[in-house]
């Protein structure tokens, strides 16, 4: 029997609406809002994540205001969140953004991805939430998903294994 995309994608869906995290970023779709958590949310829980995040909007509500920000006003602000070269990175980020895309966040991937500290997934995900671009996303929780969906042989943290949960996410998509 053939997997069936559409059927899948209609059954998680199903499965969202219920319970889903309601997660603040995921209901705006404004990129600098959005890159901020995709930052924050590396290497750190949703539960901490979610007071910062309103914190640093308050403080930082756009790339301009960050962009104008001293390394040290951004560390403190980001102080009790950890990995600081996340700070740093969306730090050097806005900066970029101000001084050579007009204060516009680029919206293709390949733009994205030439932003400090931004990947794959992150690239993927702004473009996703914040530009409704169809594109795949695999973090942790998802690559483990598709591995036991698509019966993965090859180990998820391999270059092959990565490469092919990519592809598996890609097919699923409308």
């Amino acid at each position: 029997m053939a997997f069936q995309s559409a059927k899948f994608r209609r059954r998680l869906l199903s499965w969202y609406r219920p319970h889903g995290r309601a997660l603040p970023c995921r209901r705006i779709r404004d990129p600098y809002a959005i890159l901020v958590s995709e930052f924050m949310l590396q290497q750190t829980q949703v539960t901490t994540v979610i007071a910062y995040y309103h914190k640093w909007l308050r403080r930082f509500p756009d790339f301009a205001s960050l962009a104008r920000a001293s390394e040290n006003q951004v560390l403190r602000a980001w102080q009790g969140l950890g990995y600081y070269a996340r700070a740093r990175n969306l730090h050097a980020t806005a900066k970029t953004v101000m001084d050579r895309h007009g204060g516009n966040f680029p919206q293709g991937i390949e733009q994205m991805r030439q932003l400090s500290g931004i990947g794959k997934y992150t690239a993927h995900a702004v473009a996703s939430f914040a530009f409704n671009q169809s594109v795949p996303i695999v973090e942790a929780n998802i690559g483990r998903v598709l591995a036991r969906l698509f019966d993965l042989r090859e180990s998820i943290d391999s270059d092959l294994g990565r490469r092919t949960l990519w592809q598996h996410a890609a097919s699923l998509l409308p």
